[in-house]
């Protein structure tokens, strides 16, 4: 049974940092792609950065880019997203999701097969 487990979100202050983690197991994810999505209070799913597990090769979101950075630890089978100079606009609970799909269709999260249980990431001013 795939289990997505995410954890390290918290409450930081605007231009701070965190690592979240998402720890996978279940199965053997070489040929599937991690992602990270958020969600805010009354706001739709958002795809925020994926990863290919098999080579770690990265796409983001325009909001993540040059601020976060998504990375694959095959040795721990956890997928990271470290996070920084965060802003306010961060806010949300951010989910991993697993899929064994291509590049394009990764930043809609309906096509995602597993999901994990969300963190809480709270940016204050």
């Amino acid at each position: 049974q795939v289990q997505l487990v995410e954890s390290g979100g918290g409450l930081v202050q605007a231009g701070g940092s965190l690592r979240l983690s998402c720890a996978a197991s279940g199965r053997s994810f070489s040929g599937y792609r991690v992602s990270w999505f958020r969600q805010a209070p009354g706001k739709e799913r958002e795809f925020v950065a994926t990863i290919r597990w098999s080579d770690g090769t990265a796409y983001y979101a325009d909001s993540a880019k040059d601020r976060f950075t998504i990375s694959v630890d095959n040795s721990k089978s956890t997928v990271y997203l470290q996070m920084n100079n965060l802003k306010t606009d961060d806010t949300a609970i951010y989910y991993c999701a697993a899929r064994s799909g291509p590049l394009p269709g990764s930043n809609n999260a309906a096509n995602y097969n597993y999901w994990g249980q969300g963190t809480q990431v709270t940016v204050s001013s």
